[in-house]
């Protein structure tokens, strides 16, 4: 709650590049550590994916990570950044039970917004948008299907050629980290 923007969002652990980091996984440790004391040692980085682009056009590149020792990984909370952190069956991204959207438009063109409901120690959290996005990707990946639900609405497919005015992709890069029990 005590962040600038967002404030009180589900998020996965992330943050801006930084010039010491090496490559998209190391800026995905170091900000997993920093956030959720997450030691690096404790990770097997297993994938970096595609990029994302925010709603407003921040580049995302989301790095996979499996625990090597689940066992071992004791959160230490940023509360500057972190109020909380949860745990979420990965599948439950691509089933329809939890699933909801929301039919929005930007710019003229329709999309779908979509958003999950998962309760942990009687708190409810809502994942939704970027991060909703983000996590359906890496299910898909892991189990090797798609969702149950249509990802999109039908002419947001067209979006990415049809679109009549130039981009501006800011010099920010934000990479998530995710880590996967199996």
């Amino acid at each position: 709650m005590k962040l600038s923007s967002y404030p009180g969002d589900v998020a996965l652990p992330g943050g801006k590049m930084e010039e010491n980091d090496t490559d998209d996984a190391a800026t995905a440790l170091r900000e997993a550590l920093e956030e959720i004391g997450l030691d690096p040692n404790l990770v097997e980085v297993a994938a970096t994916l595609e990029p994302f682009f925010s709603q407003h056009l921040l580049r995302v590149v989301p790095v996979v990570g499996l625990l090597k020792s689940p066992d071992e990984f004791v959160p230490i909370l940023s509360y500057d950044e972190v109020d909380a952190i949860f745990e979420v069956p990965l599948e439950m991204f691509l089933k329809d039970d939890k699933h909801r959207y929301e039919e929005r438009e930007w710019r003229g063109w329709k999309y779908i917004l979509h958003a999950f409901d998962f309760q942990s120690n009687g708190e409810l959290f809502h994942v939704c948008g970027l991060t909703a996005r983000i996590l359906i990707r890496v299910a898909s990946i892991v189990y090797q299907r798609s969702p149950s639900f249509n990802m999109q609405a039908p002419d947001f497919q067209h979006l990415q050629v049809a679109l009549d005015f130039p981009i501006v992709i800011m010099n920010v890069e934000t990479v998530f980290y995710l880590s996967i029990a199996t």
